[in-house]
């Protein structure tokens, strides 16, 4: 499910656009608004989970759902040291040694957390701050 969406771009630049603002639907929210998050909620609901379920990637990490197993459908969080929080969250694909590879959306090639689609990122293991495991029932994604 999360994979069916790779490729997928914002309208115009500005978090919209018919694919995006059904992301955002899910949690709420009406165009305009971060997405990365709302992204990881629509797989989830797509994929008969109710949760996690919310436009807000700090939300995605409760401490009840962290885990060290990088497992596919887990989540990724990465932190951003100048807002002080996990401020972009992905999907956990697999783990290339040192790497995870994860799917994203509202980023970019650079892996920014305010891009504009949705991308197949490779990022080093130091980087990702946190892991959250919604699945324990089981591994339907991604």
């Amino acid at each position: 499910m999360a994979a069916s969406q790779l490729g997928v771009k914002e309208q115009t630049g500005n978090n919209d656009g018919v694919a995006v603002e059904s992301y955002l639907a899910v949690t709420g929210l009406k165009k305009g608004y971060p997405w990365c998050a709302a992204y990881v909620s629509w797989v989830y609901r797509k994929a008969g989970f109710a949760k996690p379920n919310s436009a807000w990637s700090p939300d995605m990490f409760p401490a009840s759902r962290i885990t060290k197993d990088a497992l596919s459908g887990n989540l990724i969080g990465i932190y951003f040291p100048e807002l002080k929080r996990i401020a972009h969250v992905g999907i956990l694909v697999k783990q290339e040694g040192n790497y995870m590879v994860s799917l994203e959306g509202n980023t970019n090639i650079a892996g920014s957390r305010e891009g504009e689609g949705v991308y197949l990122k490779r990022r080093h293991f130091r980087t990702i701050y946190k892991m959250a495991d919604w699945m324990k029932e089981g591994r339907k994604l991604p």
